[in-house]
């Protein structure tokens, strides 16, 4: 199959018109079709250096992370190292005798254990850093480990961060409601503590080597650090270049104590391609066999209702960190059955639409856009083209 210029052309100029709206400073892109590229568009230039974006510009993911986290949870439990009814305190004692906050602020036992299953779908009733009470005890403890981190101390690892994590009052009880929150990271060091080796590493042999991922990883070295995008926000008077430091994740210089499973990776479009395509051949890449058919059937089907929990989510629903179109009718957009995928804070996006045999990859680093405008408006543009 050839590419589609036409398409190409089309995307392009939805991004330009991104760029000349003060949306972002550079972006590219990726649709793959029946196995081959029949899409790529990029545009614009790196806010810091001014240098015009590649294709093997290597962008942050932030919680595009999490579906490689995601694999690497159910590869240890298609073997049979875990049970996903497992209680997460088997592994990190710093869940142990979990309490949920009440409306009034006070502390009261939970009614059973958080278990690795109410991990992957968000119901494990963790927090994000946010305003309310439960969500404040989870600022305290990341900013914490962040102030370390700016004083050259390499702060908290992966297993200890998240038995700090296990350590704060839950926002409901476990499995009874969903919230997007620090899941994918206490994942992370589940997989280091049951996987035998630093989460970086399983990463390392189980995925990013067998599936030629060379650009992705938890920091990005010397020689490939002119390759890394300026990270920028969007300001009245226009885009301007940020230091971004968010969720205790930020400095690719070396490798981190804290390999964030919802946060930390960087890569590329091709990169991230190979993963995606894996997935779309039900777990293998190239003729190796990473995951079995089951695992990526099972990976790739929802536990939560989002429909009415999550706006710019309506028809879609969650489970194993990442959202599957339930209903395609509620998407406002073109959409389609059963297409899963994640993005990033910083505005990276992944989906697959395992009926069309397509994978749609965009990559930008601006912050606070998840799926932004431009994106729905490609997502639009490619689907009318080949859905």
């Amino acid at each position: 199959m050839s590419r589609n210029t036409e398409l190409e052309k089309k995307v392009t100029a939805l991004m330009e018109d991104a760029i000349a709206a003060g949306e972002l400073p550079c972006a590219n892109m990726m649709v793959l079709h029946k196995d081959k590229i029949v899409c790529y568009a990029q545009t614009g230039r790196d806010p810091g250096t001014g240098e015009e974006i590649r294709r093997d510009t290597i962008f942050r993911l932030y919680s595009q992370t999490k579906p490689i986290t995601s694999a690497a949870v159910s590869l240890l439990m298609e073997r049979g190292i875990i049970d996903m009814n497992d209680p997460v305190e088997n592994y990190l004692p710093g869940f142990r005798g979990s309490c949920v906050l009440t409306p009034d602020g006070k502390q009261v036992p939970a009614e059973r254990p958080v278990k690795l299953m109410d991990l992957m779908g968000m119901s494990a009733g963790l927090s994000y850093p946010l305003d309310d009470p439960a969500g404040k005890y989870a600022a305290e403890l990341f900013d914490r480990n962040q102030k370390e981190m700016d004083e050259g101390r390499p702060g908290l690892g992966t297993v200890a961060f998240a038995n700090e994590i296990g350590k704060l009052p839950l926002a409901f009880q476990p499995g009874s409601d969903f919230r997007y929150s620090t899941c994918a990271d206490v994942l992370g060091a589940v997989v280091e503590v049951a996987g035998g080796k630093p989460f970086s590493q399983f990463l390392k042999d189980e995925f990013f080597d067998p599936l030629e991922m060379t650009d992705t990883g938890f920091f990005v070295p010397e020689e490939k650090r002119d390759r890394l995008v300026t990270c920028a926000k969007r300001t009245p008077e226009g885009i301007r270049v940020m230091e971004c430091r968010h969720l205790n994740v930020g400095n690719y210089t070396r490798e981190p104590a804290f390999a964030s499973g919802g946060a930390g990776l960087v890569s590329t479009l091709d990169d991230y391609r190979h993963f995606a395509s894996m997935l779309m051949h039900e777990g293998e890449y190239e003729g190796r066999r990473i995951l079995s058919p089951a695992t990526v059937r099972w990976m790739t089907r929802s536990q939560q209702d989002l429909r009415w929990r999550w706006g710019g989510l309506e028809g879609y629903g969650y489970g194993k960190l990442m959202r599957v179109c339930e209903m395609p009718g509620e998407v406002p957009g073109l959409a389609v059955r059963g297409e899963y995928g994640w993005d990033g804070w910083l505005g990276t996006y992944f989906a697959n639409f395992p009926d069309l045999k397509m994978t749609l990859l965009l990559n930008q680093n601006v912050a606070d856009t998840g799926t932004g405008p431009m994106t729905r408006k490609i997502r639009n543009v490619v689907l009318a083209a080949l859905g």
